[in-house]
């Protein structure tokens, strides 16, 4: 049950307005004591089948710079997660996805380009994350990082299209961003990516992404507290 900061109606006259659920800010929720001291959890997403699938080496490049950085990660294989609400979401690649996110405090998603979108192998695996599960959350109030590779020159239509998803989502998603274009120049035999200014915004993003996941996650709860949720929850008593 929540104890509410009640709003002292004054001027203006808000008749639209019910106060009694209308929080003022709690400075000292913002900063919260004591704080979680585990090592961020992250989950990685990636956007293609292929055999060498160039979202997923980008995607081990960045989890490679997120362990040095003292996260812990899962990167999740979208190889036989069945098409959205083809099969119940007892579906056991479903189930691994949803308890990963669950799991997760920040994510990384990374998406190739086709057809000047993200790609439906991608969406997938974020059509299956509900915006409820219960009383969970599956995404809301974790941080995001986006990234996309493309085969073409560079471009941003699909970090664009995610960031709007991850709104979608109920994310904070970071302000910066990787997109890496002609991919398939920017790795070599072993499958590691070259050093260049493009590995460099990738390192910078998985570094901004630690940043924001260690500043937001023992106060994500409150920050995505809102008002509308507190009046929807309120229930009336049995007895009056």
């Amino acid at each position: 049950m929540h104890e509410w900061t009640n709003i002292t109606m004054t001027e203006p006259d808000l008749p639209a307005l019910h106060p009694e659920y209308l929080e003022r800010v709690d400075l000292a929720r913002l900063e919260p004591q004591p704080r979680v001291d585990h090592p961020p959890r992250i989950l990685l997403l990636y956007g293609s089948l292929r055999p060498r699938s160039f979202s997923r080496l980008l995607v081990l490049e960045a989890e490679r710079i997120l362990k040095v950085l003292g996260a812990e990660t899962r990167v999740f294989d979208p190889t036989g997660l069945p098409v959205a609400d083809s099969v119940p979401a007892t579906h056991p690649k479903v189930q691994e996805l949803r308890e990963l996110s669950n799991w997760s405090e920040g994510q990384v998603w990374c998406s190739p380009e086709r057809h000047g979108n993200m790609t439906a192998v991608f969406k997938n695996q974020i059509d299956w994350l509900p915006l409820t599960e219960g009383s969970i959350r599956p995404t809301q109030g974790r941080t995001l990082a986006v990234m996309q590779v493309s085969g073409g020159s560079q471009s941003f239509n699909s970090v664009n299209a995610v960031r709007v998803l991850g709104r979608w989502m109920r994310m904070f998603t970071i302000p910066n961003q990787s997109s890496v274009p002609m991919a398939y120049t920017q790795f070599g035999d072993d499958d590691r990516m070259k050093p260049s200014p493009l590995y460099d915004r990738m390192v910078d993003v998985m570094e901004e992404l630690i940043k924001f996941t260690w500043l937001l996650r023992d106060r994500a709860d409150y920050l995505v507290d809102r008002y509308s949720e507190r009046k929807a929850e309120f229930r009336l008593p049995e007895r009056l």
